[in-house]
């Protein structure tokens, strides 16, 4: 009797054991689906045994279903299936995470018109939640990463620096502001980028009373930029060609009270000591009208 008791006490233990290999096996295989999706990889797959609509899963398995193809990297899949969860359960917690994801999805897929729909969708059905702010980070986002370079047209970049705006006084005390200052200092800096390059394109042909309106345009609505220097030094370049030495004068003593350590203040100054002239404000024009304004401290 002894002997057959242990005999079944050693079957069973074994018989347990085999059960948990398998059961170990059955997650390790689960498991491998890729992006850590785990059993869920099946879930709705050609090959489940269930097969139901979609209507009969619950908004936290659609949502997940969604999750699974985020991480596994298929952007579309994933946003099809937030989408399905917005459909289906539009002002549930699920619903409203979910919208908030199909945004950050269509961002990450680099489908941006869509990404700023989705932002906006939230903005509109839930402005009040913590969210909120990222949906408006994310909407910003959608112009600044089209920001083209500075040789084409630079629509984008304005509407970007609109959005950002919007991020920085809506939810000053968010991570997404602090983000959102950051690439408004580019953008703005872009812009600037493209009226020198402009201006750089008149001059070089001699169109010198365009170069200068270019220029202008820097320093009077882009001074804080990094290209307020050259610009300056461009002034005096141009002014110079025309044969205004006021002008140019006046841009030289302007660089030299702001920028006298950098470079484009040395070419000014060997440029007018070359034409027997000082960097000095002279004349009555807008420069030296300018040049009032730094004295005082108004102007960078």
């Amino acid at each position: 009797m002894r002997r057959d008791g242990e005999d079944r006490s050693g079957l069973k233990r074994a018989a347990t054991a085999l059960a948990m290999l398998a059961l170990a096996t059955s997650l390790s295989a689960c498991s491998n689906g890729g992006g850590g999706g785990g059993w869920f990889s099946n879930l709705f797959s050609a090959n489940a045994v269930e097969k139901k609509p979609i209507e009969d899963y619950s908004a936290e398995e659609i949502y997940k279903r969604g999750e699974y193809e985020l991480e596994d990297g298929q952007f579309d899949e994933a946003a099809e299936w937030f989408g399905e969860v917005e459909r289906l359960y539009p002002y549930s917690k699920w619903g409203q995470r979910a919208l908030i994801m199909q945004a950050y999805t269509f961002h990450k897929a680099r489908e941006y018109e869509d990404s700023r729909a989705a932002a906006q969708r939230y903005l509109d059905f839930f402005p009040g939640e913590d969210d909120a702010a990222y949906a408006q980070y994310l909407l910003a986002l959608s112009y600044y990463d089209q920001i083209d370079d500075i040789g084409r047209d630079q629509g984008k970049t304005f509407q970007a620096l609109q959005a950002l705006r919007e991020v920085i006084e809506r939810h000053p005390e968010t991570e997404y502001a602090r983000s959102a200052i950051l690439k408004f200092d580019l953008a703005f800096n872009h812009l600037g980028a493209k009226e020198m390059e402009v201006g750089r394109y008149y001059l070089k042909r001699k169109h010198f009373t365009s170069a200068i309106n270019r220029f202008r345009v820097v320093v009077e609505q882009f001074q804080t930029t990094t290209h307020t220097p050259e610009a300056l030094y461009r002034l005096v370049e141009s002014y110079l060609s025309l044969g205004l030495t006021d002008e140019a004068q006046t841009a030289g003593a302007i660089l030299g009270h702001n920028f006298q350590s950098t470079e484009w203040y040395e070419d000014a100054y060997a440029l007018l000591t070359k034409s027997g002239l000082e960097p000095e404000a002279r004349g009555d024009n807008w420069l030296a009208a300018l040049y009032r304004q730094v004295i005082k401290g108004e102007w960078l």
